[in-house]
């Protein structure tokens, strides 16, 4: 397994000049608690996907990486969003060492700074067991505003990830959210990036429409609900980074 780390948002919301995946959560860079706990993980190699001041990005979060032979870094030019964003990431390992896109690949966003190593292992072994085309880490939030939900069918299985700004008074009613991490098979997750389109109220290229097109084809997607929700929280503002500051300080786990 590999895994791509999306990186490459301007952070608008957090009012400052700092590129946001170097906003410092407890004196340690957000991106950087995310790359420490995948170096738990059993994986050939992690690329990063910057944006907004790639070069100030990459040579950070490279020299402080314990293993940078296993790092890379890939530039999305142009924030279209996060298909678009982990196409770039997979075209990164194709280019660095000619393999192509065979692997299965872990797909996370770079503002998670209390996710644990522990989670990401759960959720790979689960996907490696399921056998399937996309192992989707969900979460169950008493408010789950802002976040995409989880639509289900009569059986419970997985049917689409619905983004909060697109989504209708029944969707906006289901507490269970995406997380924003992902296993993919490699193969089947490259050919389905080039189905997906811009059509919403973002004009963005969403990486969640890939599980609907999953889906559609009949290939299986699971999913794993994580035990500890306040693993989930994301960064977007600094009221958010401040909540996630206190409580990865009462957890005692500094890196």
């Amino acid at each position: 397994m590999r895994a791509i780390v999306l990186a490459a948002g301007k952070g608008s919301r957090m009012l400052s000049t700092v590129p946001k995946p170097l906003h410092l959560v407890n004196g340690v860079p957000m991106a950087r608690h995310i790359l420490k706990s995948l170096e738990e993980l059993d994986l050939e190699c992690t690329v990063v996907v910057v944006g907004h001041q790639a070069p100030l990005v990459s040579e950070t979060l490279r020299q402080m990486s314990s293993d940078p032979t296993r790092l890379k870094f890939a530039e999305q030019r142009v924030q279209r969003g996060t298909a678009d964003a982990t196409k770039v990431g997979l075209q990164a390992f194709a280019s660095g060492d000619g393999s192509g896109v065979e692997s299965d690949v872990l797909v996370l966003p770079g503002d998670m700074p209390l996710l644990t190593s522990d989670t990401l292992i759960e959720l790979q072994d689960h996907h490696v067991k399921s056998g399937a085309a996309a192992t989707l880490l969900t979460a169950e939030f008493k408010d789950p505003s802002g976040y995409g939900r989880i639509v289900r069918d009569e059986r419970g299985r997985i049917e689409r990830v619905v983004e909060h700004v697109d989504a209708g008074p029944h969707e906006l009613a289901i507490c269970e959210v995406n997380t924003s991490i992902y296993c993919f098979n490699s193969r089947l997750l490259d050919g389905a990036l080039q189905e997906v389109e811009s059509s919403n109220s973002q004009n963005e290229y969403y990486l969640t429409d890939v599980v609907g097109l999953f889906r559609a084809s009949g290939h299986l997607v699971t999913a794993m609900i994580a035990g500890d929700p306040d693993e989930m929280r994301g960064v977007n503002d600094e009221k958010q980074l401040v909540e996630c500051e206190t409580l990865l300080r009462a957890r005692g786990n500094v890196r």
